[in-house]
């Protein structure tokens, strides 16, 4: 620290010196430059550079020793670290061999005479539990068994369910397509085979009965329509024109009241029916208002047909 202040005052007087030749050469200008061109010496002696160079010299050779000074310092630290992680690891290692030698002990004291009983009580543990994973699988795969058993069933009956829809569709293409009444029967009750409660096919197999002018047969139709469907509004239309073809008006115009109830759109359908126009040419149709106005909701009003 010292020599540090020593040279900071030799620099120190070294640029006080240079300031005031600077200033003495601003003030002697013109004649700075004739001693200029006769100096025969340098300003400064080989002395004060001497001793600088010297100095950082010195400078530089503590630097040098405090750096190495503080590797060997790092070094001496990182072979701490490295023998007390050793000791740790030789630590660890010596006290779980005591920890088994202690256990070993205990299994001894309390009955397990030996290693070969160990491993027997081993074994019949892991058989035990073995076992019991055994049962406990054997039970999920009768649940799972039992699952695929219902969804192959329930696969089973749906593709039962599609083909006879699809078998059931292509039965009204022809019904539809078909010009002949019988052959329209034949084909209805060739539905009704296929599924006993269609309720459309009751009813417009008894609208091609009552083609075949049969009104009975067409009425028994509607009837077992609407023990199926109690609010079949069709089965009703088909009653009405069943006991107009049999001139029982006021039965007709009861059940197109029903008809009329359940769909606003047959009260257009009355006028353009060949069926009902007996009824729309009777008395009793004028009263057709009133007696929908009298008819009890769609509910009661099914179960009375």
């Amino acid at each position: 620290m010292p020599r540090i202040l020593s040279l900071c005052a030799l620099l120190f007087l070294f640029t006080s010196a240079t300031s005031i030749s600077q200033e003495a050469e601003e003030k002697n200008k013109g004649s700075a430059q004739s001693e200029v061109d006769t100096l025969e010496k340098p300003l400064y002696t080989p002395f004060v550079e001497r001793y600088m160079l010297d100095e950082i010299k010195q400078l530089r050779i503590d630097q040098a020793n405090a750096k190495q000074e503080l590797i060997q310092q790092i070094v001496d630290r990182e072979h701490n670290s490295v023998d007390r992680a050793v000791a740790y690891a030789t630590d660890t290692v010596t006290y779980f061999f005591y920890l088994i030698a202690a256990a070993t002990s205990i299994l001894v004291l309390v009955g397990w005479r030996s290693f070969q009983d160990i491993k027997e009580r081993v074994h019949s543990l892991a058989d035990e539990e073995i076992s019991k994973l055994v049962q406990e699988y054997e039970k999920r795969l009768e649940v799972i068994e039992k699952q695929l058993q219902q969804k192959t069933q329930h696969i089973e009956e749906n593709r039962e369910e599609i083909e006879l829809t699809q078998e059931v569709q292509s039965l009204w293409l022809r019904a539809q397509q078909e010009s002949s009444v019988a052959n329209k029967i034949a084909i209805y009750d060739e539905i009704l085979r296929l599924r006993h409660e269609d309720v459309e096919a009751l009813t417009y197999k008894a609208d091609a009965v009552l083609e075949l002018n049969e009104p009975q047969w067409a009425a028994n139709l509607c009837h077992q329509a609407l023990g199926i469907d109690p609010d079949n509004s069709h089965a009703f239309y088909q009653l009405a024109c069943a006991h107009t073809a049999m001139g029982q008006f006021d039965e007709a115009l009861r059940y197109l009241a029903e008809a009329i109830k359940r769909r606003e759109s047959y009260r257009d359908e009355i006028l353009v029916d060949s069926a009902l126009q007996p009824l729309a040419e009777s008395e009793v149709f004028e009263e057709l208002d009133q007696v929908i106005a009298n008819t009890p909701s769609p509910q009661s009003g099914g179960k009375g047909g």
